[in-house]
């Protein structure tokens, strides 16, 4: 008998008031506003560890959203990823109170320096005993790019390229610094570490230079889970190399699918299997005892929800709001001095009526199921089945209810079913059924026992990016 797929259940979360169901964070009951209170934070990893949550996947933004209107005023109004804590901050504060829970946090590699978060990486690693990874991103805002100095934000494929030095750093710190029996603690000699057993790294790079050694001794998992969101050909060639868990999407069944294909893909001309890479999605999920209960909830959420805080998150290039429902696209655009490819998933032709529509419930779609939990685990199971995806990041329409909820009532019929993961005392084991370490043909094992350091890796992108 064929073994059922196990879903991989993390909560979608950010050190904010509105995420990405903007407009909600005034319901009643809701307790986004609690994010700068630490008892928030307390309160949702015991809601989430006694609910058969695998992990909280922490999103994080070094910027504001200040494309739509021509500034920050909507996102600041809306709480718009504004104001915004760092995500890291909170992970020793719900390991304290979890034994499994692993964690998911959003670093960029574009604008700080990999040596000091090697080390934040690896503190958190050993804070948590091995349940931690880290969501890899390059930071697309302007304006994280001005707030670190620069006059525009990097293009794509350089931001790309600086990403996989960054990588190489960390690797050799992480990885290649420390041996494992580097640390004695014997108090007979006063010798806490051999010091023939860690080393300096000496990396000398287009965009880094760091001699070492890493200051942190080896954590359980050494180099964290590492995840990436993604779907672009840079981002996709960039899994390829790195990635192990990948957080993507696509409008329809056929976009994931396709994704998930080219990733795969990328990971063989980069020596490692097809099944290394794991692929989570976004997904929505309203659940009541009842037909009538959950769609009740679900008229609260599309009715509160703030079309604003939509457009200015999307960084539209024009004001949709500003013209008459029955405006033509094309003419607001015209009007607006845009072109027409500027919002490519905006018909010209239709009106600016349907495309405010559509941007209201344009989050939902393929990964998205309201209804009872017999309606919502047979849905999940398509999802795993039929899509093939490994894992969801569970979309928050409420804090906490959204997650009290899917634990209450999906996660017992979902185990049920044999659908849920079991065990594995940190991050990578649980993932992915195996040892606590990358595996040995993940490029990162290339360091193990200092070996490789003074060898510069292959060019990524030379021959993949258009």
């Amino acid at each position: 008998m064929v073994e059922r797929k196990k879903l991989i259940l993390n909560l979608f979360e950010m050190n904010t008031v509105s995420h990405i169901t903007h407009g909600l964070w005034s319901l009643p009951g809701n307790n986004r506003h609690r994010v700068n209170d630490i008892s928030y934070w307390i309160e949702l990893a015991q809601i989430l560890e006694h609910g058969g949550f695998d992990g909280v996947f922490l999103a994080d933004v070094v910027g504001a959203y200040d494309v739509f209107r021509g500034g920050p005023e909507t996102a600041i109004r809306e709480g718009l990823q504004i104001p915004s804590n760092d995500p890291l901050l909170v992970i020793p504060a719900m390991a304290a109170v979890t034994e499994r829970l692993g964690f998911g946090v959003t670093f960029s590699t574009s604008y700080e320096p990999p040596f000091a978060f090697a080390r934040r990486m690896s503190t958190l690693d050993h804070l948590t005993r091995g349940r931690v990874g880290w969501n890899i991103v390059t930071s697309y805002l302007p304006n994280a790019a001005r707030n670190f100095g620069l006059a525009d934000e990097i293009p794509k494929e350089r931001r790309y390229a600086i990403a996989d030095e960054f990588l190489d750093v960390v690797y050799k710190l992480w990885e290649g610094s420390w041996d494992d029996d580097a640390v004695v603690a014997d108090a007979a000699t006063r010798t806490y570490t051999n010091p023939s057993k860690v080393r300096y790294i000496d990396h000398v790079g287009e965009n880094f230079q760091v001699a070492g050694p890493h200051l942190s001794e080896p954590s359980l998992q050494r180099t964290p889970v590492l995840y990436q969101a993604t779907g672009s050909p840079a981002g996709i060639e960039f899994a390829g190399r790195h990635a192990e868990l990948v957080f993507t999407g696509g409008r329809s069944t056929a976009d994931f699918i396709r994704n998930v294909a080219h990733m795969r893909e990328a990971a063989e001309r980069h020596g490692r299997g097809r099944e290394d890479l794991r692929f989570i999605v976004q997904a929505g999920v309203v659940v009541g005892r009842t037909e009538e209960e959950a769609a009740d909830k679900w008229r609260t959420y599309r009715e509160n929800t703030s079309v604003d805080g939509i457009l200015a998150h999307a960084g539209f290039p024009f004001d949709p709001t500003a013209f008459s429902r029955e405006t033509l696209v094309r003419d607001a655009l015209a009007q607006a001095g845009v072109s027409d490819d500027a919002v490519p998933y905006a018909a010209p032709d239709s009106t600016i009526g349907a495309l405010l529509d559509s941007v209201a419930t344009g989050r939902e779609g393929r990964f998205f199921v309201a209804g009872t939990p017999t309606v919502v685990a047979d849905e999940i199971e398509r999802w795993l089945d039929e899509d093939g995806i490994d894992g969801i990041n569970l979309r928050q329409y409420h804090s906490f209810d959204t997650a009290r909820d899917f634990a209450e009532l999906v996660v017992p019929e979902l185990r049920r079913r044999g659908r849920l993961l079991e065990g594995g005392p940190t991050l990578r084991e649980r993932l992915f059924e195996r040892g606590p370490r990358l595996p040995e043909n993940h490029i990162a094992a290339r360091y193990r026992g200092g070996a490789n350091l003074d060898e510069p890796v292959p060019a990524l992108f030379d021959r993949f990016i258009q």
